[in-house]
């Protein structure tokens, strides 16, 4: 059902508030680029920074600006399950196509508990859920046997696996059915997944980049695969600067050195420090985003 580049992008505060204006610039701009969906209300997002008002406010914006030209999948995550369910309804209501569902954060639950909570949130809100498995944010790590139990119920269409674990991201793809999208977490992953029969990649570095990270996907889909890995190898260096400090930071500052949104984040983010930021701006410069 999802297949493709999908970024996960970034919202643009000014003066402490959601800046509607450069987020319907924003998602112009990545659709125009060629990236396949967009995911709002994510960890790029700063989703946990935003209220309930917010959070309603940038997906319906997301989907009326998409205006059905790509699908959008809104993060619906929370390690509340009923916050969780809570957030789904919304992302429902405002017609989103999909739900992006991190592993529950901070409560550490068991294996059980991670497949208890999905399914809670699956038989409650009757919306296309990706999985979001990503241990680095989380403090847990969903494994492949919990996985493939979550693929068995219908509306669970994929996962966005960010664990950086090449044989658990083979085992994933080896016990879930076929039409099961696994999507990249990890940008600097992107190819090595798509070679191991990934569908796609929901990216970071892809705000900053839509078009050149879209190419990779693109070349590799159109069976060009020895093209796909080099320009791979050549957006190394653009995939590592996107987290020189925690995302979404370097993503955001980067933005805001091409004009596309202010440099406001919500604590506990803080504007990047200044010698990251020179070497920010050596990069952009390197791919051509800034003079």
């Amino acid at each position: 059902m999802f297949k493709g580049v999908m970024t996960a992008i970034i919202t643009p505060f000014s003066d402490g508030r959601v800046d509607e204006d450069a987020l319907r610039k924003l998602i112009d701009w990545q659709i125009a680029e060629g990236v396949d969906a967009i995911v709002p209300c994510g960890t790029t997002g700063e989703s946990v920074t935003l209220q309930y008002e917010e959070y309603d406010r940038v997906v319906r914006i997301a989907v009326e600006q998409a205006a059905g030209r790509v699908p959008v999948i809104a993060g619906a995550g929370s390690n509340s399950t009923s916050n969780a369910i809570n957030l789904a309804k919304q992302a429902k209501e405002a017609r989103a196509d999909a739900m992006l569902q991190v592993t529950p954060y901070y409560n550490k639950p068991t294996q059980e508990g991670l497949y208890q909570h999905f399914k809670a949130i699956a038989e409650m809100v009757e919306l296309p859920m990706l999985l979001y498995n990503v241990p680095g944010r989380t403090s847990v790590n969903m494994l492949p046997e919990t996985v493939a139990r979550l693929a068995k119920i219908d509306s669970i269409v994929g996962i966005k696996e960010a664990c950086g674990n090449m044989d658990q991201v083979r085992e994933i793809l080896r016990s879930t059915p076929k039409e099961f999208a696994l999507l990249s977490g990890e940008d600097a992953q992107n190819f090595e997944i798509y070679k191991a029969g990934g569908a796609g990649a929901i990216s970071v570095a892809s705000n900053v980049a839509p078009k050149q990270i879209a190419a990779v996907w693109d070349s590799f889909e159109a069976g060009r695969v020895d093209e796909a890995k080099g320009k791979q190898r050549e957006l190394q260096a653009l995939n590592e600067a996107m987290f020189i400090e925690t995302n979404p930071i370097p993503a955001k500052t980067a933005l805001a050195m091409m004009g596309r949104c202010r440099e406001e984040f919500r604590l506990p983010l803080t504007p990047m420090g200044e010698e990251h930021r020179t070497e920010l701006r050596d990069v952009l410069r390197k791919y051509g985003v800034i003079e």
